[in-house]
């Protein structure tokens, strides 16, 4: 049986029973899933928002969705380029001064105060890439460093879990963070994460705009995303499911609560690597208008170039390497897979993922997209719940 958006319709049914059994077998209370394909979804909600509740877990449950803000950023970020208000290739010396001027760690592991200077600017497209000096390099070691010591004693977002609850305005982060030299040089490494964090204090002083009133305007307006947003209020709090996290004996304790939690109120930094929450029809409205090449619903949000040079591979053979291995790759925002190593992995596929339990990758060559909310936090790759949705999306493929 197949259905006019190429899937097997069996086969959905089979995705249905193992993400069921993933319920049932308490990784997770509950989630909410999409496969898009040629105009037609096939939406499915299972479990609970919490354990120990029979509440159903509904449809338009807002999800602590995390590093999936980060493709949106980079979505703001080019809405400006576009317009001429940013230019990819500029100095952000003048927008953001506190950058200016930056020293650089002599070696990535040594002490704080031997340094050289930069030898050249921090950009915009340092920024969207994230090659901008500084960040998180995504292997236990660094963890380690004095660097990262000194990242985390600052007491800011962006050098460790994703929650929007530090006590600091947008300026007063890049403050903080500025007291840090780099730790490469501009464009010479992919170090994940304070790209996009930065990106969003840019476009606030370009648009002149809290991020959030900006992302509204501009973008979560003209998609109908009307639940998305960096807080919860408070007669929204029933819709948010509990956050848990992996404990160190294999079992799941709260992370982030509900009527306590760090996005029942609004932050005093928009943090635009992993602040948001969304629901799936908020989300796959975003995912489509990138899939049909920056049109949504009759109105254009982005230039078709735009779209193919955000989800594009912009590393070289090296930083892909370092990053990524042999079969992925990072654009703007978002990363890009290179080389078919998984069943799910066709070349140009692109996407990302939320460390709080969220997933979400479009596959131009199948005119597909995926989207996967839960709320348990772990890395994707050792994460059944979310290697198990991946494959079932893919096997359903009926052409």
């Amino acid at each position: 049986m197949v259905n006019g958006g190429g899937l097997d319709g069996h086969r959905l049914a089979r995705m249905r029973d193992v993400m069921a059994g993933h319920v049932e077998q308490g990784r997770v209370p509950g989630l909410v899933m999409a496969v898009w394909r040629r105009g037609e979804a096939h939406v499915e909600t299972l479990g609970h928002p919490a354990f120990g509740t029979s509440a159903p877990l509904g449809r338009d449950a807002l999800f602590r969705i995390s590093s999936m803000t980060k493709p949106i950023t980079a979505v703001a970020a080019l809405i400006l380029v576009e317009e001429c208000r940013l230019r990819l290739d500029e100095p952000v010396d003048e927008l953001l001064p506190e950058l200016a001027g930056r020293r650089v760690l002599a070696r990535p592991d040594g002490p704080l105060d031997d340094t050289v200077p930069a030898e050249r600017p921090i950009t915009v497209r340092d920024l969207l890439t994230f090659r901008l000096g500084m960040g998180m390099a995504l292997d236990e070691a660094w963890w380690g460093t004095p660097y990262a010591r000194a990242a985390q004693g600052l007491g800011i977002a962006g050098f460790g879990p994703p929650r929007p609850d530090v006590p600091h305005t947008a300026d007063e982060w890049l403050s903080r963070l500025a007291t840090l030299p780099l730790m490469y040089q501009p464009g010479e490494r992919w170090l994940y994460n304070i790209g996009s964090l930065v990106l969003g204090v840019l476009v606030e002083r370009v648009s002149g705009q809290p991020l959030e009133t900006f992302l509204r305007e501009r973008l979560f307006g003209p998609l109908g995303m009307k639940d998305t947003a960096f807080s919860v209020p408070a007669a929204g709090l029933h819709r948010l499911p509990t956050s848990y996290a992996v404990d160190p004996g294999g079992g799941l304790s709260v992370y982030d609560g509900v009527e306590d939690s760090a996005w029942s109120r609004p932050p005093a930094f928009a943090d635009g690597a992993a602040g948001l929450v969304s629901t799936l029809d908020d989300f796959l409205a975003f995912a489509r208008m990138l899939l049909d090449g920056g049109v949504y619903g009759g109105e254009r949000i982005l230039s078709r170039p735009a779209v193919e040079l955000m989800t594009s591979d912009q590393l070289t053979p090296r930083q892909r390497a370092e990053a990524f291995g042999d079969a992925g790759s990072w654009g703007f925002g978002v990363s890009v897979v290179t080389r078919r190593d998984q069943l799910w992995a066709t070349p140009g596929r692109y996407g990302w993922d939320g460390g709080l339990g969220t997933s979400w990758w479009s596959d131009p060559a199948e005119n597909l997209i995926g989207v996967l909310l839960t709320q348990r936090l772990q890395f994707p790759a050792h994460n059944p719940v979310y290697l198990d949705f991946w494959t079932s999306v893919y096997q359903a493929v009926a052409d």
